[in-house]
């Protein structure tokens, strides 16, 4: 359907865009730290979208909202490499990060749409499209990164994204159902089951956003990996993510969620644990790989349960809540990185990792399956 293309796009953005954080870097001539600040400004962005994007996709439709915002998050790639300050490069990722927040609620609540619609569960696979979408800007990153500049790169994808999206967005309008989604229970259950969601988001929020935004520079600078081949890493962690949500709702029915989730915070600790102090390009790349496995489901199924629960304002409210984990992350590790080296500021990601072990627990031990299954 036209709406699985649509996150494959998104995910050829910001693939794109992470594969290219070093160069950026080397362009301004900033500190990782400096580097953390200007991350911080995109996820500010993200989170202050994401706050008023639901109330846009009752107003004017979630397919709407996605044609609109999706081609302005590819206009803003090529300003994004013009940027020659610092100050410049904080306002561009900030406005970028404003029109990514958007398309992620406008694309999150129309699949939500399609699963009450259909009573299929999907979500889990189109973000397994959506993580196919980063490979593939992953892997094109890696052709062009010694062939093209920042700027002609990001150029390239910025058209081909644009021209993607005019072809289809007949098809998506055609394909859009109706909101049917209402909250479910009182005020109060629709807040705590919401809320509870974005808990468990903000916990794999934080260890994607590390790995997407540092991976890159960790296996360049930290283990001396050349620019293509670091670029393949987060590669490597994009293919893990897109199998393993493409496997997600087989994987739920089979083991259940619990098993799912647990299982996948303990095997994304170890991974980020090999990957940062293993000191060989090899297990790095391995234990990127299993961060992306261990990790790959708690999002989707944390942002179907919040949409199932409150439509397009609770998937709004749950990423608002999940998404900070990528507000606070970037700033973080480069912080950390700063003081203790990218290798121990990356360790913060396995107690991240390992916080949703307990919280599973305890909601199991709650009687909270209305939240969880």
């Amino acid at each position: 359907m036209p709406l699985s293309l649509f996150f494959f796009l998104d995910g050829v953005v910001i693939a794109t865009w992470v594969v290219r954080i070093p160069s950026v870097k080397d362009h301004l001539g900033v500190t990782t730290g400096g580097l953390g600040v200007a991350l911080m400004c995109m996820s500010v962005g993200t989170v202050l979208a994401m706050t008023v994007s639901g109330r846009l996709c009752v107003r004017y439709g979630t397919r709407s909202v996605i044609l609109v915002t999706l081609a302005l998050v590819a206009l803003m790639l090529p300003v994004v490499a013009l940027a020659d300050t610092m100050a410049a490069l904080c306002v561009v990722l900030a406005v970028t990060g404003l029109c990514y927040g958007a398309v992620n609620i406008g694309l999150n609540s129309a699949a939500v749409e399609v699963e009450k619609a259909t009573q299929r569960p999907i979500m889990s696979v189109l973000h397994g499209l959506w993580s196919a979408g980063g490979l593939a800007g992953a892997l094109l990153g890696g052709l062009v990164a010694a062939r093209l500049s920042t700027w002609q790169h990001f150029l390239l994808v910025s058209a081909l994204v644009l021209a993607g999206t005019a072809a289809f967005a007949k098809p998506l309008l055609r394909g859009r159902v109706p909101a049917v989604i209402t909250a479910q229970g009182g005020r109060r259950s629709f807040g705590l089951g919401v809320a509870l969601c974005g808990v468990l988001a903000v916990c794999t929020a934080f260890g994607e956003g590390a790995v997407a935004d540092w991976s890159v520079l960790h296996l360049r600078d930290s283990l001396h990996a050349g620019a293509s081949l670091a670029a393949y890493g987060f590669s490597a962690y994009s293919v893990a993510v897109a199998l393993a949500r493409l496997a997600g709702s087989r994987l739920v029915r089979r083991y259940g969620q619990t098993a799912v989730l647990v299982i996948g915070a303990l095997l994304a600790a170890g991974g980020v644990l090999a990957a940062s102090w293993a000191g060989s390009v090899a297990v790095a790349f391995g234990g990127f790989v299993a961060v992306g496995v261990g990790l790959a489901n708690v999002f989707p199924l944390a942002i179907a349960q919040a949409g199932a629960l409150g439509g397009p304002a609770g998937v709004g409210l749950a990423a608002s809540i999940g998404h900070a984990g990528m507000l606070g992350g970037p700033p973080l590790i480069g912080f950390l990185a700063d003081h203790v080296g990218l290798p121990g500021a990356l360790t913060a990601v396995a107690v991240s990792s390992g916080a949703i072990v307990p919280l599973t627990l305890y909601l199991r031990t709650r009687n909270s399956r209305k939240v969880l299954a």
